[in-house]
């Protein structure tokens, strides 16, 4: 299990917030957190510490008047650590490279994979010949329903027809390289993670999978380390100290760093 870090940017600042509350209209968000420091000092952080895979997430729309300053914290980040991290949020086709050729190891995508409610593997096959599936992430964040955990598009607003299965994940792999997947009910609480959710993706075998959501204390690291059968890896995001949590930064490092 690795510790995977993040940088998640909004209105061009790195902030900590409440998934389930983001609001496309005003830009509005939930905050638990909003940094001082610019995004290049976590990047820097994370290089130093040797953490690769760690995903930066821009957090607005591209029709946002914040866009550019967050794309261009986005870019910090990217110059700060070339190659280490990955970029997300409004990634398509037609954008994809333009991270890469910054800096990004892998872009994150997942709106763009759909066609309405459902996904589109000829989306994913054009993506592939843009970037190379070995750049490729595919987000497939989720909220559990009485049918199953199904994929949330849209900055988590919009539900799709589509469910997290290890069915999914194997007939995905071919497309991507890694999958992250944000428990959108818990993410941003720090209130626990979601148990079923990690059970499920620690019976797959396939890409490198990483968890968030909810991660408030050690012990829930080490169930996640139990649940995923050591093959899930973690991100944190308001429960660390890097951002107004209590989780010290450098006891995840270490936790992770012994239980790889």
């Amino acid at each position: 299990m690795e510790f995977r870090p993040c940088i998640d940017i909004h209105n061009g600042k790195v902030k900590q917030i409440v998934g389930s509350s983001l609001k496309d209209e005003g830009n509005q968000a939930k905050e638990n957190f909003v940094s001082e420091k610019g995004s290049a000092f976590y990047a820097e952080l994370y290089c130093k510490n040797g953490l690769k895979g760690g995903h930066i997430i821009l957090l607005n729309k591209s029709d946002s008047e914040y866009y550019e300053a967050t794309k261009q914290a986005a870019i910090d980040a990217l110059k700060a650590y070339p190659g280490g991290m990955q970029v997300g949020g409004g990634i398509h086709n037609g954008n994809a490279k333009e991270f890469i050729d910054a800096g990004a190891s892998h872009v994150i995508v997942t709106s763009y994979l759909f066609e309405g409610d459902i996904l589109s593997r000829n989306k994913m096959k054009t993506l592939c010949k843009a970037v190379g599936r070995e750049h490729i992430v595919f987000d497939l964040s989720c909220k559990k329903t009485a049918e199953g955990y199904c994929i949330m598009t849209n900055r988590w607003q919009t539900a799709t027809s589509e469910y997290v299965t290890v069915e999914l994940l194997q007939e995905l792999e071919k497309y991507c390289d890694e999958f992250l997947i944000h428990a959108v009910d818990v993410e941003g609480k720090a209130e626990g993670i979601e148990q079923e959710l990690v059970k499920l993706l620690g019976t797959y075998e396939g890409n490198a999978v990483t968890y968030a959501g909810g991660i408030h204390s050690m012990e829930d690291l080490s169930l996640l380390r139990e649940l995923g059968n050591g093959r899930v890896h973690a991100t944190i995001g308001s429960a660390l100290d890097l951002f107004g949590g209590y989780l010290p930064f450098e006891d995840i490092v270490k936790f992770c760093n012994f239980n790889s």
